[in-house]
């Protein structure tokens, strides 16, 4: 069917917005002469805003003017004024399962919530997620058994294309991200005054929007005592959120007074954070936004995942290390670690230093001097993963 006024919605956070653009892609190549929309929260423009892909973000304020009732059945209205003949919902909670349902479009696929999801011509399962079973009103049912995705939010996505659209081209650029006016800008002059001609950059984001997904400020300590004792130049990133935690890293650094230590923490826009890691030559980061901001900027990462499934939501670009907890509880997908004592967060304290910095070094030595020259990577996404053992990590601890 030749799809001519086609809604996206996907209202959830960076990382996962970001993990939407190859279907941008894959929808333009399939449809070129379509006039394709995408629905997304508003604080996040800058990463999808100017899409090339994309004819127009339909931006809604989830958390402040659009987040009463009365507001929200008007937003839906907005949506109906529009009269898309397909809506694809990416996003399966109740708020976008409701735009997609009382869109008015003649076809309406995706994820959806029960209820809703009387209202879609497809629905399909998103096998990215974690899935809990049992566990049933008043304790009919034993306590639930976690299972974590098994595959990656770009697959599943892509598949509701195929499966629900009927899409024949995959055409996957990976993850794709184009910097808001002025951005590049920006971040050129706070380059110009931060940093030395030719010095070489390394980013940190140790921030994460869970416990469990945060490795330890000690460790990010280390390593940062570690690469500026080199002459490497540490930039801290994140958001508002973020800044205790990067104050207790720095606050535990050898090199803590050192003129190498940059703190951008909460200081700017994601166009400009985007903008900023282009220029460094390696992101040491957190399962986080952030981290699939820097995929689609190209630049290699190492990344650590403790509570997170690797299969859903490792970083999408072959270059790329994923160091994967040791732990057998890992994945839990838990926010809060429930251990106590010397186990708490035992996933994160068995991935030592030591361990990372070795896939630091293997990085560098092979893309440090290739900033802004990033061999293309177009249908290579599978980053390596890392699984050390127990006694592996215990050798290595500090």
């Amino acid at each position: 069917m030749e799809y001519r006024n086609i809604l996206v919605i996907n209202l959830m956070h960076i990382g996962d917005l970001m993990l939407v653009t190859p279907v941008l892609r894959t929808l333009r190549t399939n449809y070129p002469n379509a006039r394709i929309t995408l629905l997304a929260d508003k604080k996040l423009r800058d990463l999808v805003e100017f899409n090339p892909h994309i004819d127009e973000c339909m931006l809604i304020d989830k958390k402040g003017a659009d987040n009463r009732l009365g507001a929200f059945v008007k937003y839906i209205g907005k949506v109906r004024e529009k009269h898309f003949d397909l809506v694809i919902n990416l996003h399966r909670n109740e708020r976008a399962s409701a735009l997609a349902a009382f869109s008015g479009a003649e076809r309406i696929v995706g994820y959806s919530k029960p209820g809703f999801s009387l209202f879609f011509d497809k629905v399909m399962q998103n096998p990215s997620v974690a899935h809990h079973i049992g566990q049933g009103p008043f304790g009919l049912l034993p306590p639930h058994r976690y299972v974590p995705g098994w595959k990656h939010q770009v697959t599943a996505h892509l598949e509701v294309l195929k499966e629900a659209v009927g899409v024949e081209k995959i055409d996957d650029g990976g993850l794709e991200m184009q910097l808001p006016p002025g951005a590049d800008e920006k971040a050129e002059k706070l380059w110009n005054e931060h940093f030395e001609k030719d010095e070489k950059v390394i980013a940190f984001n140790i921030g994460a929007s869970w416990e469990t997904k945060r490795w330890l400020d000690s460790y990010f300590a280390q390593c940062a005592d570690e690469l500026i004792g080199r002459g490497y130049a540490v930039a801290f990133f994140g958001g508002p959120m973020d800044t205790e935690f990067v104050d207790a890293c720095v606050s535990q650094m050898k090199e803590k007074d050192s003129s190498r230590i940059h703190v951008f923490t909460g200081k700017l826009s994601l166009g400009e954070l985007a903008a900023m890691l282009k220029r460094c030559v390696l992101f040491l980061t957190t399962d986080s936004g952030p981290m699939h901001i820097g995929v689609a900027m190209n630049v290699p990462i190492v990344t650590m995942f403790g509570a997170s499934p690797v299969p859903g939501f490792y970083p999408y670009d072959e270059k790329d290390v994923l160091i994967k907890a040791p732990e057998q509880c890992h994945p839990c997908g838990i926010h809060k670690c429930p251990h106590t004592g010397e186990d708490n967060l035992g996933c994160m304290k068995h991935m030592p230093p030591k361990i990372i910095m070795k896939y630091v070094d293997e990085l560098l030595e092979k893309y440090e001097d290739k900033v802004g020259n990033m061999p293309d990577h177009y249908g290579k996404y599978q980053c390596r993963v890392i699984a050390p053992t127990m006694d592996e990590a215990k050798a290595a601890m500090p």
